[in-house]
């Protein structure tokens, strides 16, 4: 597949180490030279400097015959033109754009983005990624990551192991027998800053991070048997009234019915702007880093602090003057990735990186096959896949344990229907079957050709 990315930033270059190591045609435009001189250097793709909406720049990095153009430039106006000018022009067939402002994405200007207008098929808009990522989180009380598939019927969840977890120094082929109401299937361990896809001798261990894949009807279940027992949270501290915290404190009151939630914004004018726009929402005007703001706004009381300015650092240490001020659980946005193994060891219960979530939106649309989902499960490690079985897949028809699945593959959950299904080496998948599983980056290529239609489908 040829693609063209727009923006050499950490988006971007994330996309094109992915896109690249599938062995992919990839071309990378920035217009700053620095960017592209280190991108060239590190990555196996062309780069080209310029800018992005330009069509002659366009034209110079292959859009006549690219199959996908991806636009995450740090200007939302260059993304679209990108976009408008890559259908017009160079008709390509699938254009992707970040739009980060707001007011570009309110559903009365929806026609906007039709095919007669500007051509845009998918919009990404990290502030409302991130937003739907820590309201989910805000529902599953010690989880550090949530990730519905199936329209919503399975989820993805990532939790930390404490010592007192119920279920650790335990091999895996044990856990079904020990804990027979245990309806979930551990996907992937993440220990000592490393992934682990686990095998049946091995043990989760106190510190381990692990995803697993369950029911959602089994979710509060599953949660217990980790340790965690916690109710939904009903108050929230958003430290920070940036376009993610608003966006947050707009999600909280429409989809979470009986939270309360205050918002602390350091910008006066900001505050003012933030409280205006909100309905049910309290907005204090000062600093997180000070204690009488905090114990203002009421933190002893106070399940969820969650920090989303734009400074890590300060949302590191807000955090931490949170959770020692009495905040039950705190939730830090972190967007350089070297500081987040660094963050969980202090004490800070779940991390939010924004890039790797709008990675894996992306990523949702570029992969093949009859793909429906994808969660990226950290940079290095890998992906949670969301596929339909079709009649030709090798894998329907037969039971799993002589299915040939690649190395680095793990079967989670099928959905049949609306059954959810815990795969086991009896189970059988059935032609249309949605099929949820785990795959390393190594393996991702594999997991597509398996379930891609052939020719011969026709």
């Amino acid at each position: 597949m040829k693609v063209v990315i727009c923006g050499a930033g950490q988006v971007g270059t994330s996309i094109a180490q992915h896109l690249a190591s599938e062995n992919n045609d990839v071309t990378v435009i920035d217009q700053d030279a620095s960017l592209v001189q280190r991108i060239s250097e590190t990555l196996d793709v062309r780069s080209i400097q310029g800018l992005a909406s330009q069509p002659n720049i366009l034209e110079q990095a292959g859009a006549k015959d690219a199959d996908m153009l991806i636009a995450v430039t740090f200007s939302d106006e260059v993304n679209m033109v990108a976009c408008q000018v890559g259908h017009s022009l160079f008709n390509i067939p699938t254009k992707i754009a970040r739009v980060r402002q707001q007011e570009y994405l309110k559903p009365i200007w929806g026609d906007l983005y039709s095919r007669d207008n500007m051509p845009i098929d998918v919009i990404i808009s990290p502030e409302r990624e991130v937003a739907r990522a820590i309201g989910r989180q805000l529902q599953v009380p010690g989880a550090f990551d949530v990730v519905p598939m199936a329209d919503g019927l399975i989820r993805v969840v990532g939790v930390r192991c404490d010592e007192d977890c119920p279920i650790i120094n335990t091999p895996m082929r044990q856990l079904t027998q020990l804990f027979p109401d245990l309806n979930i299937v551990i996907v992937g361990i993440i220990r000592n800053d490393k992934g682990i896809v686990p095998k049946s001798d091995d043990q989760m261990l106190a510190g381990d991070q692990v995803y697993f894949i369950c029911d959602i009807a089994h979710l509060s279940r599953a949660m217990a048997s980790f340790g965690y027992e916690e109710e939904e949270g009903r108050s929230v501290i958003i430290a920070g009234g940036g376009n993610i915290g608003l966006t947050l404190a707009e999600e909280i009151e429409l989809e979470h019915a009986g939270v309360r939630a205050k918002v602390i914004e350091f910008d006066k004018e900001r505050a003012k702007y933030v409280a205006q726009t909100l309905d049910h929402t309290m907005v204090l005007n000062g600093d997180i880093l000070d204690l009488e703001i905090l114990e203002e706004a009421n933190v002893s009381e106070t399940e969820t602090f969650v920090a989303v300015s734009n400074d890590d650092e300060v949302n590191i240490i807000g955090s931490l003057l949170a959770k020692r001020a009495g905040a039950k659980r705190t939730v830090a946005l972190i967007n350089k990735h070297s500081y987040a193994p660094l963050v969980t060891t202090l004490g800070i219960d779940a991390v939010i990186n924004p890039r790797v979530i709008t990675v894996s939106s992306i990523l949702q649309h570029v992969r093949r096959g009859r793909i429906r989902g994808i969660y990226s499960v950290r940079e290095d490690f890998g992906e949670v896949i969301e596929a339909e079985a079709l009649e030709t897949s090798p894998l329907v028809g037969k039971p799993l344990r002589d299915a040939k699945l690649p190395p680095g593959v793990i079967i989670g959950a099928i959905l049949r229907g609306e059954t959810v299904i815990v795969p086991r080496g009896a189970t059988v998948i059935n032609a249309h079957d949605r099929v949820v599983l785990f795959a390393t980056y190594e393996a991702v290529k594999k997991v597509e050709k398996l379930f891609a239609v052939r020719l011969d489908f026709f």
